[in-house]
C-alpha cells in the first residue's frame, strides 16, 4: 500500500471519558482492525501502563493479523539519560513489535517548560532514540507532539524536530495537531512551508489531528491532498475531549471521494459491522448518525426523498450504502437489512443466497429484535444461532430444555453477599436439578448450569466466562428500563460473544449464558 492507514484506537482512543478496555477487549479490537485492513495498530504504552505490557505479551501468542503490524508506542528518552539505560526506551524493545512510534515535543515552548530542558538536548533525545531503535532492528516513527502550535510559534525549531528524526533514520515523521486547534487550511500552508524548510518530502510526513474544532477528518483530508501518506485515526473518533480524526470517515472519504486505495481489496464494505462492534466492545451506545456507518446515515423519511428514490436510490444517497456495509432505510416502510445479513451469514459459513424466503424471515426477525434493543454486530455467536435456527439444515440443538430457574441473594450479618442459584433442566431425556453458590447471581447461574449439564458435556469444563457488560436502554414507552448484556465466554483456544436483552438483567444475562454454551457445544 502507498498509504499508511495508522489506527490509535487503543492508545489515543482509549483516553475518552467512559472507556476502558481490559485486555481481553483490546485483543478483540485489535483482531477486528485487522479485519477492516488497517496497516497499523498501536497497542499503547508498554512498560508505563501495566495493562498494556500484558497485552503486549498475550498478543505475541494469540494475535495472528492479516493486514496490520503491531505498534508500541513510547516516548524519547529522558533528558540527561542514556538511551541505552532508558527503561521505557527498553520496554519498547522488549515489546518485541515490528514498528516502535515514540513521542518528541516539538513546541519549544513545551520543551523549555514541561521537559524543562534545552531545545538542543530535546533534538538530541529524539536523534539517540530513533537511532538505537533502528540500530535494534525496529522501524520508527516519530509523532511531533504540539507541532502546528509549535510550527506557529517557531517554525525554524518545529522544523529541526522533523529534520532530526528524519536523519536518524524515522521511516515516518507525524505532525500532529495535539491541542485539535487547526482548520484545513492551516494545516496545508503548514505542510507546503515545512516540506519547503526542510527539504523532507512530504511522503515522508505523518498527520495525526483531534477534533477540537470539529475538522479532524478534514484536517487529515487536507494534509493527504498536501502529499502526507501516512494517517493516523481511531475507530469512531473515539480519544480525549472530542476525540480523533474518524477512521470510518476517513478512509471512505480517500477511498471513495478521492479514488486513492487505503485499504486491501474487500475491507472497506466491513466499515458499518466492525465500527458498530467496536462500540459494542467500548460499552459506548454506537452513534446513529455517524458519516458512512451510523444506521441512520442512509435513513430517508417519507416524501419528496423516498418519491426520488423508488426512481433512483442515488438520487438522495450521495454513495452506494452497501460500499461501507451499511444499508439504505426508508423510516416509514423499514427498508434494511438483507444485504449485511447475507454478507455476515457467509462470514460465518451459512450462505443465505439461494434461501431467499429464509433471508427475508431472518431480516424481518433481527429488526424486529433490534427495534426492541438487541444488537448483533458483536455478538457473533448469537447472530450465527439465530440464522442457524432458520435456514433449512443448520440448525442446532439446544443442549438442554429450561423446566425453571430461581436467583437468591443473601446479604449476611458480616457483610458478605451470597448468590445462590437453582437450575431445573431436562437433559437428553433425564430431569436434572442443580444448586450453586457464586460471587453474582450470573456467576452463580453459570455453576449451577454446568453443575447440570457436566455429565452430559465434558467439554463445557474448558469454558471460562471472560468478560460481561450490561448497558441500560431506554425502553418503548421512555421510562421502561430494558437491560442489554452482552457476554464473552472461551474454551482457550477461541473466545465468543452472546447477547441477551429483557426488562430483568437476570433473564438478559440467562439468555446470554444460554446461547454461550449451546454455541460452545456445537463448535466443540
Amino acid at each position: 500500500m502507498d498509504y499508511q492507514v495508522f489506527d490509535t484506537t487503543l492508545r489515543d482512543g482509549g483516553q475518552r471519558e467512559g472507556i476502558s478496555y481490559t485486555v481481553a477487549d483490546k485483543l478483540a479490537v485489535a483482531r477486528l482492525l485487522d479485519e477492516f485492513g488497517v496497516g497499523f495498530i498501536e497497542g499503547g504504552w508498554p512498560g508505563a501502563m501495566p495493562k498494556d505490557t500484558e497485552f503486549f505479551e498475550r498478543a505475541k501468542r494469540e494475535l495472528e493479523l492479516r493486514h496490520a503490524v503491531l505498534v508500541a508506542f513510547g516516548a524519547t528518552r529522558k533528558a540527561g539519560v542514556d538511551v541505552a539505560a532508558d527503561p521505557q526506551v527498553r520496554a519498547l524493545l522488549d515489546a518485541e513489535t515490528p514498528v516502535v512510534c515514540v513521542v518528541a515535543k516539538s513546541d519549544l515552548r513545551h520543551v523549555e517548560r514541561a521537559l524543562r530542558t534545552t531545545g538542543d538536548e530535546n533534538l538530541a533525545m529524539v536523534r539517540d532514540t530513533v537511532r538505537h531503535l533502528v540500530a535494534n532492528g525496529r522501524r520508527a516513527f516519530v509523532d511531533c507532539e504540539h507541532f502546528f502550535d509549535g510550527f506557529r510559534y517557531d517554525p525554524a525549531y518545529a522544523a529541526s524536530v522533523v529534520q532530526a528524526a528524519i536523519d536518524a533514520g524515522a521511516e515516518r515523521v507525524v505532525m500532529c495537531d495535539t491541542n485539535g486547534g487547526m482548520l484545513p487550511s492551516m494545516i496545508t500552508k503548514a505542510i507546503t512551508e515545512v516540506v519547503e524548510r526542510t527539504g523532507v518530502s512530504a511522503d515522508r510526513l505523518g498527520i495525526h489531528c483531534q477534533n477540537d474544532t470539529a475538522c479532524a477528518v478534514a484536517n487529515t483530508i487536507a494534509a493527504v491532498e498536501a502529499g502526507v501518506k501516512h494517517f493516523q485515526c481511531t475507530a469512531n473518533g473515539y480519544g480525549e475531549r472530542p476525540g480523533n480524526a474518524d477512521l470510518f470517515a476517513t478512509v471512505s472519504n480517500l477511498q471513495l471521494k478521492l479514488g486513492l486505495k487505503v485499504l486491501p481489496d474487500g475491507c472497506l464494505e466491513k466499515a458499518t459491522r466492525v465500527s458498530t462492534a467496536l462500540a459494542e466492545i467500548a460499552n459506548i451506545a454506537p452513534d446513529t448518525h455517524q458519516a458512512y456507518v451510523g444506521a441512520a446515515a442512509f435513513a430517508h423519511k417519507a416524501g419528496l426523498h423516498a418519491s426520488a428514490i423508488k426512481v433512483d436510490p442515488l438520487l438522495y444517497n450521495h454513495i452506494d450504502p452497501v460500499v461501507v456495509g451499511n444499508d439504505m432505510r426508508i423510516l416509514v416502510t423499514e427498508m434494511a437489512g438483507r444485504a449485511s445479513i447475507e454478507l455476515k451469514s457467509r462470514e460465518l459459513g451459512l450462505d443465505l443466497a439461494d434461501h431467499p424466503d429464509t433471508l427475508s424471515t431472518i431480516t424481518r426477525k433481527v429488526k424486529d429484535l433490534e427495534a426492541g434493543g438487541w444488537s448483533f454486530e458483536a455478538a457473533d455467536a448469537s447472530f450465527e444461532l439465530l440464522v442457524r435456527n432458520e435456514l433449512p439444515g443448520a440448525d442446532v440443538t439446544r443442549p438442554f430444555a429450561l423446566e425453571s430457574y430461581r436467583v437468591l441473594v443473601e446479604h449476611r450479618e458480616d457483610g458478605k453477599v451470597i448468590s445462590e442459584a437453582t437450575v431445573k433442566v431436562r437433559v437428553k431425556g433425564e430431569r436434572v436439578i442443580a444448586t450453586a453458590e457464586g460471587n453474582g447471581p450470573v456467576n452463580a447461574l453459570d455453576e449451577a448450569l454446568r453443575t447440570a449439564l457436566s455429565n452430559h458435556y465434558p467439554a463445557l469444563k474448558s469454558f471460562e466466562l471472560n468478560d460481561y457488560k450490561v448497558r441500560i436502554l431506554e425502553g418503548s414507552h421512555g421510562t421502561n428500563a430494558i437491560t442489554r448484556v452482552l457476554l464473552e465466554t472461551s474454551d482457550h483456544s477461541r473466545e465468543w460473544t452472546t447477547v441477551g436483552v429483557h426488562e430483568n438483567v437476570v433473564e438478559a444475562s440467562w439468555t446470554a449464558l444460554v446461547d454461550a454454551l449451546t454455541y460452545g457445544l456445537a463448535k466443540s
